[in-house]
């Protein structure tokens, strides 16, 4: 994907010399983005399974900042998907470093327009309570027709 011009926040003084750009390239560094979800506090999960997961995923997204040949992985969301109807986005994560300066926003739309690009109609996903009114912004609602989702767990 091309890069694309976003505003990087300035920090230690640092001209803003940065491009943040988007990949739906599925080589990710799966300890850089280790690094990136421990950053925001998530759970450690088996990298074999996160592999698994991004091989098996619909869409898979990544945002990087880019500082002269120096690569930082500092967003990244998934979806996966019936293929034809209905998609369901996981795991958006952006570096606490770029929160509150329009990167996670552009990370979903972003995750959108490649979806209705493969004519996607539904979307959807979950979301932790501290995090709903983000996803509010963006457009998603609760279910309108009221239907409450249903999990089972192993014991």
């Amino acid at each position: 994907m091309p890069a694309v011009a976003m505003p990087v926040p300035m920090r230690d003084g640092q001209p803003e010399d940065a491009q943040v750009f988007f990949s739906t390239d599925r080589e990710i560094d799966l300890y850089d983005l280790e690094e990136l979800c421990d950053a925001v506090g998530w759970a450690r999960r088996p990298l074999r399974k996160v592999r698994k997961a991004i091989q098996h995923s619909f869409l898979v997204l990544s945002m990087w900042e880019q500082r002269g040949a120096k690569r930082r992985l500092i967003g990244f969301a998934r979806a996966t998907s019936d293929h034809a109807f209905n998609a369901t986005v996981w795991d958006v994560v952006v570096h606490p470093d770029y929160q509150n300066c329009g990167l996670g926003k552009a990370l979903m739309k972003q995750t959108i327009e490649c979806l209705r690009r493969e004519d996607i109609s539904n979307i959807t996903l979950f979301a932790d309570p501290h995090v709903v009114d983000f996803y509010r912004r963006l457009g998603f609602m609760p279910d309108p027709e009221g239907i409450k989702g249903m999990f089972w767990y192993p014991d």
